[in-house]
């Protein structure tokens, strides 16, 4: 609109000598021809390049009412080179525009629109009633004549009242705003925008009350809020963000729907093409109605702490009944139980395993061990198996391993290597870029757009922390046993070691942090930063599952820690890259299925292998004897069984990927650890059963809680009311309002319960084999 921009500069100048003589330079018409024109009239036309017509119109302004008023024009002809230019000149503003009115795409294109409708900004009065003038200028640098229409009317239900529907109908050429006042006592709104037409794609902001107001596609962006809609659109407004107690609500419909997910139009042949955009009128309502007020929040901040506040209560209460069961009985459990076998205990301990690292030495010696400084004892200083690296080879790799087999190491090496996995969890950050909330039920607090999404996430820190608290407990009864020289505690049960659950605890907290923190501005960049400590949690558990049985050969907190930064680079590539990216998939396959591999044959041999130049001539020559010179079953089937399911499962996997290609990496991988884990936990539940080993009461409700929880809460997660798979404004179409006392929408219902469902989980692994506590190691099967 440069061409109109100065015939509108200089109107103020026309009368004086550089005026005149500016105007007189560009055609400035000889003729002008002033009207008096009223409203709902309808006036047909024609403009040349010698003639100027002015309209002058009248209205009343009041100070307590503001009335709409709107210019319509209408051409006949299309010719773009010399347009009708509109001035329309106020007391207190300025609007120009031409006509035909041409609007810009992508790639340049040009769309032109013959008929043109503004909402002229109404200036703010401070008397209480007067008669304001406004004028209408129309002029074109055509010598052959427009035809034109012009025709000026009164907007009905200008300013929209609370609670009531209003319908209408916008275009490209043809936007709409409105006025809204903030009722007295209320502080906030909701401004919800609905449709029935998918397309064409349209934009809803929210501004002051200030002219101009920008209401085309080019400048609807500049001030204010706005969002871009196909069927919805939601703005939460406070009263505190604007002086005046009241807003304009624009509706702006694009020229094209690339920006809502739509088809985008071919590239044009030539620059100065002008496109036909067809017909992109849209039929909207708009409704108004008051946000909740202070004391919801503070009920759904109440509900919240409530809900977790009673785990921690009933925690307590069934702490004390375990510790009255515990007085009970402890007397009479120890003296039946080890006064039976306490002296084949002790005989065990210089028997012929005592060449796998036991040394005979008296019990007092065990205490005075574990008072000594964890920090002088190095993994790699002293290995009470490295003296005789050959039976290790032969102890690991039996036909049938027990627990003592593999818990030969000092407590202390093992104990400062588990809790380095507590030491390095503590490394990651977020950042955050353009929003998908769910608008239909997001309550801002300050400067947070949707602080219940934020606030759900409470859960996570409370029952984190919470699950600190009991491992802690049970790390020092257990330190406490282990100075009192209890046989139980130094030599029945599964290996304590608590430094993998404390680094557990630490992630379900580091959970609900990053999780709120997604939550601020939540889309696809950062989505990978809230999955990362599901990533974490996932593996830790996994690896606790297979330190209780394999404590000596477990993974260090380092090479863990490794894989698990190799799989968050990796859903941070497959975010940016992995849409629609073949050479992506096939590269992420490969690798699946190679580390697949691997991991099968270091868990299958007990890390009892190399990977070196001659790893193939040991292969064929393993295919050859046990394959082709006798055909002989697996040494190990209940771990061969394991494994083959898990590459079944997880070749599946990487052939779904392959082929489907998903948009949601992120949740892909997050599908393939947690496939792995579930496959893990049940088979260890099911080698557990077959063992003859059985799962206490305590366990077997947490099992069954937490599977119900889960149930519950992944009914929640696939509610997906919003997706950053799409476009916002597709994303939007997702929306749903409150269902849970005004405040928390189904995806905080997820937090809610996915919270209480990973406490539950961590419970499980944490008591699942309690009941092995006066069970010797040596009795215990490594599965």
């Amino acid at each position: 609109n440069e061409d109109a921009r100065l015939p509108v500069a200089l109107t103020g100048f026309r009368g004086s000598n550089f005026g005149n003589d500016i105007l007189g330079l560009l055609g400035d018409p000889k003729t002008v021809v002033h009207k008096d024109a009223d409203f709902e009239v309808t006036y047909n036309d024609t403009v040349t390049s010698d003639i100027q017509t002015i309209y002058t119109f009248n209205h009343t302004v009041s100070r307590n009412k503001t009335e709409g008023v709107r210019v319509s024009v209408n051409v006949q002809s299309e010719q773009v080179e010399n347009p009708i230019l509109i001035v329309v000149r106020q007391k207190q503003a300025v609007l120009s525009f031409q006509v035909p009115l041409i609007l810009r795409g992508l790639y340049q294109r040009k769309y032109p629109y013959a008929h043109v409708g503004r909402t002229l900004c109404q200036p703010q009065t401070r008397a209480l009633s007067e008669t304001q003038f406004f004028f209408v200028d129309v002029s074109t640098l055509s010598s052959q004549g427009v035809h034109y229409q012009l025709r000026v009317s009164r907007v009905d239900s200008f300013t929209l009242q609370t609670d009531k529907k209003f319908s209408f109908v916008a275009t490209p050429s043809q936007p709409q705003y409105f006025k809204y006042v903030f009722p007295d006592g209320v502080d906030s709104v909701i401004v919800k925008v609905n449709s029935q037409m998918n397309f064409p794609c349209s934009v809803m902001s929210i501004q002051d009350i200030l002219c101009p107001v920008y209401d085309l596609d080019n400048n609807v962006a500049f001030i204010g809020m706005y969002q871009t809609m196909t069927t919805t659109a939601a703005i939460t407004v406070q009263r505190k963000d604007f002086p005046s107690n009241s807003f304009y609500v624009v509706i702006v419909v694009k020229t094209e729907d690339e920006a809502c997910g739509g088809p985008l139009r071919f590239y044009p042949l030539r620059p100065d093409e002008l496109i036909d955009a067809g017909n992109r009128s849209k039929v909207l309502d708009v409704v108004v109605s008051p946000a909740i007020n202070s004391e919801v929040y503070v009920m759904g901040m109440l509900f919240c702490l409530g809900i977790f506040l009673s785990f921690y209560v009933l925690t307590f209460l069934v702490a004390c009944i375990e510790n009255k069961r515990l007085v009970e009985w402890s007397v009479p459990s120890v003296r039946d139980v080890y006064g039976e076998y306490s002296e084949a205990v002790t005989d065990s301990m210089v028997s012929a395993d005592a060449n796998y690292g036991y040394m005979e030495r008296p019990l007092d010696s065990v205490g005075r061990c574990r008072q000594e400084s964890l920090s002088s004892v190095e993994e790699d200083d002293y290995d009470t198996l490295a003296d005789i690296d050959s039976d290790k080879n032969i102890v690991r790799t039996k036909k049938f391993l027990c627990v003592s087999d593999l818990a030969r190491k000092d407590k202390r090496i093992l104990s400062k290597k588990y809790q380095i996995y507590f030491c390095v969890l503590l490394t990651l950050r977020r950042n955050q870029d353009i929003c998908y909330y769910n608008f239909l039920c997001a309550h801002p607090l300050g400067a947070l757009s949707a602080f219940n999404n934020i606030l759900s996430n409470l859960g996570y820190v409370m029952l984190g922390l919470l699950f600190l608290l009991i491992v802690l407990q049970r790390d020092i009864m257990h330190n406490r046993a282990l100075l009192r020289n209890d046989l139980a505690a130094l030599e029945c049960g599964i290996p304590k070691h608590f430094g993998l659950y404390y680094a557990m605890g630490t992630a379900l907290m580091m959970e609900g942090l990053l999780s709120a923190c997604y939550h601020v501005c939540p889309n696809y960049t950062n989505f990978q930063f809230d999955t990362s400590f599901m990533y974490m949690i996932a593996g830790l558990c996994m690896l606790k599952l297979y330190q209780k049985r394999h404590p000596d050969i477990n993974a260090s907190a380092y090479t863990a820690y490794a894989c698990l930064a190799a799989v968050i680079f990796f859903s941070v590539l497959g975010v940016v890259f992995g849409k629609d990216n073949t050479a992506f998939w096939i590269v992420f396959s490969i690798i699946h299925i190679l580390a697949t591999l691997l991991l099968s044959i270091q868990l299958y041999y007990m890390g009892r292998w190399r990977l070196d130049s001659g790893i193939l001539r040991r292969m064929l020559y393993v295919i050859y004897t046990d394959c082709i010179r006798q055909c002989s079953g697996p040494m190990y089937i209940d771990r061969m069984v394991l494994l083959v399911m898990g590459n079944i499962v997880n070749w599946s996997l990487a052939a779904y990927g392959l082929i489907e290609r998903p948009n949601d990496f992120a949740s892909y991988l997050l599908a393939i650890a947690i496939c792995n884990l579930l496959l893990y936990f049940a088979f260890y539940i099911i080698m557990k059963l077959r063992s003859n080993e059985r799962i206490q009461f305590l366990a077997l409700v947490c099992i069954l809680f937490t599977a119900v929880v889960w149930g519950f809460a992944l009914f929640f997660f696939f509610q997906g009311l919003s997706t950053w798979q799409k476009t916002p404004a597709e994303s939007r179409e997702h929306n749903r309002d409150c269902i849970l006392l005004s405040f928390f929408d189904d995806h905080d219902i997820w937090h809610f319960l996915s919270s209480i469902a990973m406490f539950g989980s961590f419970l499980v692994l944490l008591t699942m084999d309690d009941d092995l506590d006066t069970v010797q190691r040596d009795k215990i099967y490594v599965f």
